[in-house]
């Protein structure tokens, strides 16, 4: 375990051991949360940006599309049948 101290302006310098084990470099961005046992340091998660037609492959359909009427019809459906379930109560 390695220790370090806060200085007069409120900076606490990492260990190199630990900012190389994390990959964190000079402008890295950390999260500081503060917790019952003390205060975590953690790097944002970050997820690459990616676009509808990046991923559209990925869903492939089994089934030809509901037209907009069919999907009409399963709402009217299922918004009666909850009506009706809630008149019983």
């Amino acid at each position: 375990m390695e220790t370090t101290r806060l200085s007069s302006k409120g900076q606490v310098i990492i260990p190199k051991a630990v900012r190389d084990s994390r990959g964190w470099s000079a402008g890295t961005e950390l999260i500081v949360e503060e917790h019952p046992e003390g205060v975590l340091l953690r790097s944002p998660r970050v997820f690459t940006a990616t676009r509808i037609e990046d991923v559209a492959g990925c869903l492939q359909r089994r089934r030809q599309p509901k037209s907009i009427k069919e999907m009409d019809e399963a709402v009217e459906a299922e918004a009666r049948r909850r009506w009706r379930a809630f008149q019983k109560q």
